[in-house]
């Protein structure tokens, strides 16, 4: 694997866990603004669909300079984003914060994903895109456990301080090591759109809306499910993200080298299993091994959707791919967004804070029936072109003289 992968995962790394980090703090954070939990909820909600609005914006915007300078700036609007998260006097002021930092992260990986791609050979492609996000999933398990502990030992301001570092780290490795790549001559920002036409490029983006919709729906509460129901400890929680961040890292390279042998029947279980396991959540969070076992499961299991998602749409949209990946990660933000929402709704009405979990499950599910949508259509579309390929030389002949 190329060396530039390694810039491109340490800027994963930074926004990985600034995005993340939130989850452990939300307690925090609510006291400290005086602010209900489902109130504080809104810094995932607003970030996610920051992301979601930012993705097609600033990558529109990149259309018009190389990859790899435009990878520095978004990674400046990510510093400038956290720092006034860490500075901020009212919980109105961090929500602005979390949100200017999150424009920066959908366009990021998405131009990065393209770049990772075009790095290593065609039948290597999702394992590159697995490298990248590896960045993102270490995170899980250093980045946000350590802001976590950081966050509460420290103060929540401090989490955000370092990460705006992590910023500067994330783009001094892109302007080193990522190299040169100037932008693909006579693509226009028409023809990126273009590939929204493709029923398939829809159908995989709703796909990540509902599958990692429902990974956050569970995590997005995972600090007041684990303390109030489980039964552990604030700083328990630093500990039970690891264990979320160590599944996701495993499921991601798991999902990446499938991914480039047999990418449906991959989303296929893991969607499947990743439906069973957040139902599942809603009992075995009542017990604390279980429930630990139950986090990372469902990091493994979300996770392992991301390079086969992420590879289809570009397959999908092999022409013009920049725009739509970009989009395919503010995608998965929707979902992010979607499901804490949902998971502050039900708790809220009362259900409880394992409540979540069901809202994940059904997500899940959808996604999973879109996965066989998916395929059915694809199945489809090519039996036409089967048919006539397998048809006798005269049917041949009298199929293409008519």
């Amino acid at each position: 694997m190329p060396l530039a992968l390694l810039a491109l995962a340490i800027g994963a790394f930074g926004i990985g866990t600034t995005e993340f980090v939130i989850m452990g703090l939300l307690p925090e954070v609510a006291d400290d603004f005086g602010v209900s939990i489902p109130t504080a909820g809104f810094l995932v909600t607003g970030y996610a669909l920051g992301v979601m609005l930012g993705a097609p914006l600033m990558t529109a915007l990149g259309t018009k300079i190389s990859r790899k300078r435009m990878l520095m700036l978004l990674m400046g609007l990510f510093i400038v984003g956290n720092l006034l998260s860490a500075l901020a006097p009212a919980f109105t002021v961090m929500l602005i914060g979390r949100v200017v930092a999150s424009l920066a992260h959908g366009a990021f990986f998405g131009i990065g994903s393209v770049v990772a791609a075009d790095l290593v050979a065609p039948d290597k492609k999702a394992g590159a895109i697995a490298m990248m996000f590896t960045g993102l999933t270490v995170a899980n398990v250093v980045g946000v456990p350590l802001g976590t502990l950081i966050g509460q030992s420290a103060g929540w301001r401090l989490t955000f301080a370092i990460v705006a570092a992590l910023g500067v780290v994330g783009l001094v490795g892109i302007a080193k090591l990522v190299p040169e790549m100037p932008r693909p001559e006579g693509v226009r920002l028409r023809h990126e759109l273009a590939a929204f036409k493709n029923a398939q490029v829809l159908l995989a983006m709703a796909m990540t809306v509902l599958g990692f919709g429902g990974v956050f729906a569970a995590i997005t509460y995972i600090a007041p499910m684990m303390t109030h129901v489980t039964g552990f400890a604030d700083g328990s929680v630093t500990w039970l993200l690891v264990l979320f961040g160590l599944g996701m890292v495993g499921g991601n390279l798991v999902g990446g080298k499938y991914a480039d042998r047999a990418l449906m029947p991959m989303l296929y279980v893991s969607l499947g299993a990743l439906a069973v396991v957040l139902a599942l959540f809603t009992l075995t969070a009542h017990h604390k091994v279980l429930a630990g076992v139950t986090i990372a499961l469902i990091g493994a299991l979300g996770f392992a959707t991301v390079p086969p998602l992420q590879k289809r749409v570009l397959d999908q949209a092999h022409a013009a791919p920049t725009l739509a990946s970009a989009v395919n990660i503010g995608a998965f933000n929707l979902g992010n967004a979607l499901s804490a929402w949902l998971g502050g709704l039900v708790i809220s009405a009362g259900f409880g804070y394992t409540a979540p979990n069901w809202v994940g499950a059904a997500l899940a599910t959808g996604a999973l029936l879109l996965a066989f949508l998916s395929a059915l259509l694809e199945r489809r579309d090519s039996a036409p072109s089967a048919v006539v390929a397998g048809a006798a030389p005269a049917e041949q002949r009298t199929a293409v003289r008519h």
